[in-house]
Protein backbone atom coordinates (compact mmCIF):
# COMPACT_ATOMS: atom_id res chain seq x y z
CA UNK A 1 0.00 0.00 0.00
CA UNK A 2 1.47 3.39 -1.36
CA UNK A 3 0.31 6.49 0.80
CA UNK A 4 -0.22 9.55 -2.00
CA UNK A 5 1.46 12.09 -0.08
CA UNK A 6 -0.27 15.35 -0.81
CA UNK A 7 2.43 17.21 1.19
CA UNK A 8 5.22 16.32 -0.26
CA UNK A 9 3.51 16.72 -3.70
CA UNK A 10 2.08 20.17 -2.99
CA UNK A 11 5.48 21.21 -1.42
CA UNK A 12 7.37 20.04 -5.16
CA UNK A 13 5.04 22.12 -7.00
CA UNK A 14 5.64 25.03 -4.96
CA UNK A 15 9.45 24.98 -5.60
CA UNK A 16 8.82 24.27 -8.74
CA UNK A 17 6.80 27.55 -8.66
CA UNK A 18 9.44 29.49 -7.28
CA UNK A 19 11.48 28.42 -9.47
CA UNK A 20 9.48 30.10 -12.56
CA UNK A 21 8.70 33.30 -10.24
CA UNK A 22 12.52 33.83 -9.47
CA UNK A 23 13.21 33.31 -12.97
CA UNK A 24 10.44 36.23 -14.06
CA UNK A 25 12.13 38.58 -11.39
CA UNK A 26 15.39 38.05 -12.93
CA UNK A 27 13.90 39.37 -16.36
CA UNK A 28 12.35 42.32 -14.47
CA UNK A 29 8.95 40.83 -14.92
CA UNK A 30 5.94 41.39 -12.56
CA UNK A 31 5.39 38.74 -10.58
CA UNK A 32 2.00 37.29 -10.10
CA UNK A 33 -0.42 38.39 -7.56
CA UNK A 34 -3.59 36.75 -6.37
CA UNK A 35 -6.26 38.39 -4.26
CA UNK A 36 -8.96 36.21 -1.88
CA UNK A 37 -12.05 38.17 -1.33
CA UNK A 38 -13.71 36.81 2.40
CA UNK A 39 -16.99 38.28 3.49
CA UNK A 40 -17.40 37.44 7.21
CA UNK A 41 -15.48 36.11 9.84
CA UNK A 42 -16.18 31.93 8.72
CA UNK A 43 -13.55 30.48 11.15
CA UNK A 44 -12.38 27.57 8.32
CA UNK A 45 -12.34 30.22 5.84
CA UNK A 46 -10.22 32.62 7.80
CA UNK A 47 -7.77 29.08 8.36
CA UNK A 48 -7.87 28.47 4.53
CA UNK A 49 -7.33 31.98 3.36
CA UNK A 50 -4.74 32.25 5.33
CA UNK A 51 -2.90 29.51 4.52
CA UNK A 52 -3.38 30.91 0.75
CA UNK A 53 -1.48 33.97 1.95
CA UNK A 54 1.67 32.13 3.32
CA UNK A 55 1.80 29.41 0.42
CA UNK A 56 1.64 32.78 -1.79
CA UNK A 57 4.86 34.12 0.45
CA UNK A 58 6.57 30.94 0.23
CA UNK A 59 7.04 31.27 -3.94
CA UNK A 60 7.27 34.68 -4.47
CA UNK A 61 3.55 35.59 -5.17
CA UNK A 62 1.83 38.97 -4.60
CA UNK A 63 -1.31 38.40 -2.42
CA UNK A 64 -4.13 40.75 -1.15
CA UNK A 65 -6.56 39.71 1.07
CA UNK A 66 -10.28 41.86 1.10
CA UNK A 67 -11.78 41.05 4.11
CA UNK A 68 -15.44 42.43 3.83
CA UNK A 69 -17.90 42.63 7.04
CA UNK A 70 -20.28 39.83 7.07
CA UNK A 71 -23.35 42.85 6.72
CA UNK A 72 -21.47 43.53 3.16
CA UNK A 73 -24.60 43.51 0.97
CA UNK A 74 -24.64 41.90 -2.30
CA UNK A 75 -24.07 44.87 -4.49
CA UNK A 76 -20.91 45.71 -2.55
CA UNK A 77 -19.72 42.79 -3.38
CA UNK A 78 -20.58 42.99 -6.40
CA UNK A 79 -19.00 46.10 -6.88
CA UNK A 80 -15.97 45.01 -5.23
CA UNK A 81 -15.24 42.07 -7.80
CA UNK A 82 -16.38 44.81 -10.66
CA UNK A 83 -12.94 46.58 -9.58
CA UNK A 84 -10.92 43.33 -9.11
CA UNK A 85 -12.27 42.49 -12.59
CA UNK A 86 -10.26 45.83 -13.77
CA UNK A 87 -7.28 45.87 -11.54
CA UNK A 88 -4.40 45.08 -14.08
CA UNK A 89 -2.06 44.49 -10.85
CA UNK A 90 -4.40 41.59 -10.16
CA UNK A 91 -3.58 38.53 -12.13
CA UNK A 92 -6.03 36.00 -10.66
CA UNK A 93 -8.40 36.16 -7.46
CA UNK A 94 -10.79 33.97 -5.46
CA UNK A 95 -14.03 34.33 -3.47
CA UNK A 96 -14.36 32.46 -0.69
CA UNK A 97 -17.05 30.19 0.31
CA UNK A 98 -19.62 29.62 1.99
CA UNK A 99 -20.47 33.34 1.18
CA UNK A 100 -23.32 35.01 3.97
CA UNK A 101 -26.86 33.65 3.04
CA UNK A 102 -28.37 36.86 2.28
CA UNK A 103 -25.89 37.16 -1.09
CA UNK A 104 -26.86 34.87 -4.30
CA UNK A 105 -23.37 32.60 -4.54
CA UNK A 106 -23.92 31.82 -7.93
CA UNK A 107 -24.73 35.33 -9.09
CA UNK A 108 -21.36 36.42 -7.78
CA UNK A 109 -19.22 33.67 -9.23
CA UNK A 110 -20.75 34.71 -12.72
CA UNK A 111 -19.42 37.85 -12.37
CA UNK A 112 -15.66 37.26 -11.78
CA UNK A 113 -13.88 37.34 -14.63
CA UNK A 114 -13.10 34.12 -16.49
CA UNK A 115 -9.60 35.32 -17.06
CA UNK A 116 -9.21 35.81 -13.20
CA UNK A 117 -10.61 32.80 -12.28
CA UNK A 118 -8.28 31.35 -10.39
CA UNK A 119 -10.71 28.61 -8.83
CA UNK A 120 -11.74 27.44 -12.00
CA UNK A 121 -15.63 27.75 -10.90
CA UNK A 122 -17.24 29.69 -13.92
CA UNK A 123 -19.28 28.45 -16.56
CA UNK A 124 -16.76 29.75 -18.93
CA UNK A 125 -13.79 27.47 -17.76
CA UNK A 126 -16.03 24.59 -16.37
CA UNK A 127 -17.22 24.56 -20.02
CA UNK A 128 -13.76 24.45 -21.24
CA UNK A 129 -12.67 21.88 -18.82
CA UNK A 130 -15.68 19.75 -20.04
CA UNK A 131 -14.67 20.11 -23.52
CA UNK A 132 -10.83 19.16 -22.83
CA UNK A 133 -9.42 23.06 -23.99
CA UNK A 134 -7.15 24.83 -21.83
CA UNK A 135 -8.33 26.41 -18.75
CA UNK A 136 -8.39 27.00 -15.53
CA UNK A 137 -9.59 23.49 -13.37
CA UNK A 138 -10.97 23.77 -10.00
CA UNK A 139 -8.22 23.31 -7.69
CA UNK A 140 -9.41 20.00 -5.74
CA UNK A 141 -9.92 18.34 -8.97
CA UNK A 142 -6.83 19.63 -10.31
CA UNK A 143 -5.05 18.39 -7.38
CA UNK A 144 -6.21 14.68 -7.24
CA UNK A 145 -5.37 14.82 -10.59
CA UNK A 146 -1.76 15.80 -10.00
CA UNK A 147 -1.42 13.64 -7.42
CA UNK A 148 -2.22 10.13 -9.50
CA UNK A 149 -0.01 11.56 -12.17
CA UNK A 150 3.19 12.31 -10.11
CA UNK A 151 2.99 8.95 -8.16
CA UNK A 152 2.15 6.95 -11.90
CA UNK A 153 -0.97 5.74 -10.74
CA UNK A 154 -2.72 3.66 -13.50
CA UNK A 155 -5.74 4.87 -14.98
CA UNK A 156 -6.48 3.71 -18.32
CA UNK A 157 -9.31 1.10 -18.93
CA UNK A 158 -9.90 1.54 -15.03
CA UNK A 159 -13.66 1.85 -13.54
CA UNK A 160 -13.41 4.94 -11.24
CA UNK A 161 -16.29 5.67 -8.87
CA UNK A 162 -16.72 9.25 -7.78
CA UNK A 163 -18.92 9.32 -4.55
CA UNK A 164 -20.44 13.11 -5.11
CA UNK A 165 -22.03 15.35 -7.57
CA UNK A 166 -21.01 19.05 -6.84
CA UNK A 167 -19.86 21.08 -9.31
CA UNK A 168 -16.49 21.90 -7.40
CA UNK A 169 -15.48 18.65 -7.21
CA UNK A 170 -17.87 15.39 -8.36
CA UNK A 171 -19.32 16.70 -11.42
CA UNK A 172 -15.47 17.80 -12.63
CA UNK A 173 -13.68 15.32 -11.35
CA UNK A 174 -16.30 12.64 -13.12
CA UNK A 175 -15.20 14.29 -16.15
CA UNK A 176 -11.21 14.73 -15.92
CA UNK A 177 -11.22 10.67 -15.52
CA UNK A 178 -12.79 10.18 -18.67
CA UNK A 179 -11.29 12.50 -20.78
CA UNK A 180 -8.71 10.99 -23.05
CA UNK A 181 -5.26 10.44 -22.53
CA UNK A 182 -3.17 10.04 -18.92
CA UNK A 183 -4.45 10.49 -16.42
CA UNK A 184 -7.88 9.88 -18.02
CA UNK A 185 -9.28 6.86 -20.27
CA UNK A 186 -11.31 5.85 -17.22
CA UNK A 187 -15.06 4.16 -16.76
CA UNK A 188 -16.71 6.41 -14.59
CA UNK A 189 -19.87 5.83 -12.82
CA UNK A 190 -20.84 9.19 -10.90
CA UNK A 191 -22.75 8.15 -7.49
CA UNK A 192 -24.13 10.37 -4.73
CA UNK A 193 -26.73 10.33 -2.14
CA UNK A 194 -29.17 8.85 -4.13
CA UNK A 195 -27.70 6.03 -5.52
CA UNK A 196 -29.08 2.74 -4.96
CA UNK A 197 -26.53 -0.17 -4.21
CA UNK A 198 -23.26 2.16 -3.30
CA UNK A 199 -21.28 -0.80 -1.97
CA UNK A 200 -21.95 -2.79 -5.28
CA UNK A 201 -20.57 -0.21 -7.00
CA UNK A 202 -17.66 0.69 -4.93
CA UNK A 203 -16.76 -3.37 -4.70
CA UNK A 204 -16.33 -3.29 -8.18
CA UNK A 205 -14.27 0.30 -8.50
CA UNK A 206 -10.94 0.15 -9.56
CA UNK A 207 -10.26 3.58 -8.77
CA UNK A 208 -12.89 5.58 -5.80
CA UNK A 209 -12.97 9.16 -4.88
CA UNK A 210 -15.37 10.13 -1.99
CA UNK A 211 -16.30 13.85 -1.77
CA UNK A 212 -19.51 13.20 0.64
CA UNK A 213 -18.86 14.74 3.55
CA UNK A 214 -19.81 11.68 5.65
CA UNK A 215 -17.01 10.76 7.97
CA UNK A 216 -15.93 7.25 7.92
CA UNK A 217 -18.75 6.38 4.86
CA UNK A 218 -16.64 4.11 2.78
CA UNK A 219 -15.70 0.69 5.04
CA UNK A 220 -13.37 -2.03 4.12
CA UNK A 221 -16.08 -4.40 3.18
CA UNK A 222 -17.21 -2.05 0.03
CA UNK A 223 -13.80 -1.87 -1.48
CA UNK A 224 -11.95 -4.98 -3.23
CA UNK A 225 -8.15 -5.52 -2.83
CA UNK A 226 -5.74 -3.07 -4.49
CA UNK A 227 -8.23 -0.32 -5.05
CA UNK A 228 -7.09 2.95 -5.29
CA UNK A 229 -8.91 5.07 -3.03
CA UNK A 230 -8.61 9.25 -2.71
CA UNK A 231 -10.77 10.99 0.06
CA UNK A 232 -11.58 14.36 -0.25
CA UNK A 233 -14.38 14.25 2.72
CA UNK A 234 -12.87 16.88 5.58
CA UNK A 235 -15.30 16.91 8.42
CA UNK A 236 -14.32 18.01 12.13
CA UNK A 237 -15.60 15.10 14.44
CA UNK A 238 -15.83 16.37 18.12
CA UNK A 239 -13.61 14.41 20.15
CA UNK A 240 -12.86 15.55 23.53
CA UNK A 241 -10.02 13.52 23.66
CA UNK A 242 -7.87 15.87 21.94
CA UNK A 243 -6.89 19.56 22.64
CA UNK A 244 -9.11 20.72 20.07
CA UNK A 245 -12.26 19.17 21.06
CA UNK A 246 -12.52 17.91 17.85
CA UNK A 247 -10.74 15.51 14.73
CA UNK A 248 -10.38 15.63 11.26
CA UNK A 249 -11.93 12.82 9.65
CA UNK A 250 -12.31 11.56 6.01
CA UNK A 251 -15.12 9.73 4.13
CA UNK A 252 -13.04 6.98 4.43
CA UNK A 253 -12.72 4.59 7.42
CA UNK A 254 -8.58 4.77 6.72
CA UNK A 255 -7.44 1.86 9.27
CA UNK A 256 -9.07 -0.74 7.55
CA UNK A 257 -9.34 0.38 4.25
CA UNK A 258 -5.95 1.17 3.51
CA UNK A 259 -5.08 -2.49 4.59
CA UNK A 260 -7.01 -3.56 1.53
CA UNK A 261 -5.93 -0.21 -0.94
CA UNK A 262 -3.00 -0.03 -3.43
CA UNK A 263 -3.06 3.63 -2.93
CA UNK A 264 -4.87 5.78 -0.22
CA UNK A 265 -4.72 9.22 0.51
CA UNK A 266 -4.23 10.31 4.53
CA UNK A 267 -7.15 12.85 5.76
CA UNK A 268 -5.31 15.45 6.75
CA UNK A 269 -2.27 15.80 4.51
CA UNK A 270 -3.57 14.20 1.10
CA UNK A 271 -5.80 16.46 -1.16
CA UNK A 272 -5.93 19.32 1.09
CA UNK A 273 -2.33 20.60 0.96
CA UNK A 274 -2.95 19.79 -2.91
CA UNK A 275 -5.91 22.23 -3.36
CA UNK A 276 -3.51 25.51 -2.63
CA UNK A 277 -0.61 23.97 -4.97
CA UNK A 278 -3.13 23.69 -7.60
CA UNK A 279 -4.52 27.50 -6.86
CA UNK A 280 -0.96 28.64 -6.72
CA UNK A 281 -0.48 27.20 -10.82
CA UNK A 282 -3.72 28.06 -11.53
CA UNK A 283 -2.32 31.78 -10.76
CA UNK A 284 0.87 31.51 -12.68
CA UNK A 285 -1.00 30.57 -15.78
CA UNK A 286 -3.27 33.62 -14.90
CA UNK A 287 0.10 35.34 -15.16
CA UNK A 288 1.27 33.45 -18.22
CA UNK A 289 -1.90 34.19 -20.08
CA UNK A 290 -1.86 38.02 -19.12
CA UNK A 291 1.32 38.11 -20.83
CA UNK A 292 0.62 36.80 -23.93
Amino acid sequence: MTILDGKKASSDIKDEIKIAVDAMKSKGEKVPHLAAVLVGDDGASLTYVGSKVRACERVGFESTLVHMPESTTEDELLKKINELNNDKNIDGYIVQLPLPRHIDSQKVLMAVDPNKDVDGFHPENFGKMALGMETFIAATPYGIIELLERNNVETQGKHAVVIGRSNIVGRPMSILLSRKGYPGDCTVTLAHSRTKDMAELTRNADIIVSALGVPKFLKADMVKDGVVVIDVGITRVPDQSHSRGYVITGDVDFENVSKKSSFITPVPGGVGPMTIAMLLKNTLLARENSMN
